[in-house]
C-alpha cells in the first residue's frame, strides 16, 4: 500500500499536476491540504476517473482537506473536537495495513504567523486539541497514521537557514515542542527514521529562487505508530514535482507499506 501526502496550494489550479501525479505514481491513498474549494466545487469526477473516491473537507477559498483513495473509506470525521473556529483543517479514517485496523488522519495545522497575534494563538490551541485527540486515541489502543502539512519545522536540520526562523510560528521552540509532544505519545516521524541527510524539504517558497538555491522547509510529515513502523517498506519526498508547470509550493511525501 502506498499512502501519499501533499499540499497542493488548491486542487483545481493544480489538477493537471495532480493528474500527471497519479498516473505516474499511483498511490493508494492520498492525502490533500490546502485545497481551497467547498465540497460542491471538488473535482469528484475527474478523480473517479483515475480510479478515486474522493472524501472532502472544504472550505471556500481557504484551507480544506480532502482524501482520494481507490477503495471506498469507512468511520470519516471532519470534525477536531473542541475546535470552535471549525476551519477546514482536519479528516480522519480507518484503513488497514497487514489486517490492523489504523486510524488515518489528514491534517493542515495553521501557519500562525505573524506570531503573538490571534493566528499564533490559534495554532498553538489548535495543536493542543490534536495532541488531545491523539493522546485520547493511543490510550484507547488505536494504531495511527496521522499526516499532512504541519506547519512545523521540527529540527535545524529541517530549514535552509535556521537563524533567519528563531521567531517565526513554524520554528518558534515552543511549536516545536509541540511536534516532540506528538512523538512522545509513541509516534516516529517516518521520514527522519529512513534518511538523516541534511537538504532534504518539502517546501519551497515561490519568492527569491527559493526552489532553484534548494532553500527550502521540511513541514509537510507523516508521523506512525512505534508498532507500524516494521510495516513500513520506503518513504520518499517526490522532489522534482515542485519544479513543474504552475506547480505547488510543496510536494508530496510518500510512504509504501508491506
Amino acid at each position: 500500500m502506498k499512502i501519499s501526502t501533499w499540499n497542493v496550494n488548491s486542487v483545481r489550479a493544480r489538477l493537471d499536476n495532480i493528474i500527471l501525479y497519479i498516473k505516474k505514481n499511483s498511490p493508494d491513498i492520498i492525502l490533500l491540504q490546502e485545497i481551497k474549494t467547498q465540497e460542491e466545487n471538488f473535482p469528484y469526477k475527474t478523480f473517479e476517473s483515475l480510479g478515486y473516491i474522493s472524501y472532502v473537507n472544504g472550505q471556500k477559498s481557504y484551507n480544506g482537506v480532502a482524501i482520494l483513495s481507490k477503495k471506498k473509506l469507512s468511520e470519516t470525521n471532519a470534525i477536531l473536537p473542541g475546535d470552535k473556529i471549525k476551519q477546514a483543517r482536519f479528516f480522519s479514517t480507518k484503513i488497514k495495513i497487514d489486517n490492523k485496523k489504523v486510524e488515518l488522519i489528514n491534517i493542515y495545522v495553521p501557519n500562525g504567523n505573524p506570531v503573538d497575534t490571534e493566528k499564533y494563538f490559534y495554532k498553538i490551541n489548535w495543536l493542543n486539541l490534536l495532541l488531545k485527540y491523539l493522546e485520547n486515541k493511543i490510550k484507547n489502543g488505536n494504531l495511527i497514521i496521522i499526516t499532512g502539512d504541519f506547519n512545523i519545522i521540527p529540527e535545524d536540520i529541517d530549514v535552509h537557514a535556521p537563524e533567519k526562523y528563531l521567531n517565526d510560528a513554524l520554528f518558534r521552540i515552543e511549536i516545536r515542542k509541540k511536534f516532540r509532544e506528538m512523538i512522545n505519545l509513541g509516534l516516529v516521524d517516518l521520514f527522519r527514521s529512513f534518511n538523516k541527510k541534511e537538504d532534504q524539504y518539502t517546501f519551497w517558497d515561490y519568492t527569491q529562487g527559493s526552489w532553484q538555491k534548494n532553500n527550502g522547509l521540511r513541514i509537510d510529515h507523516m508521523l506512525i505508530s512505534n508498532l507500524l513502523i516494521n510495516k513500513v517498506r520506503k518513504v520518499e519526498i517526490i522532489k522534482n514535482i515542485r519544479g513543474q508547470v504552475k506547480p505547488s509550493d510543496h510536494v508530496p511525501l510518500e510512504c509504501e507499506f508491506n
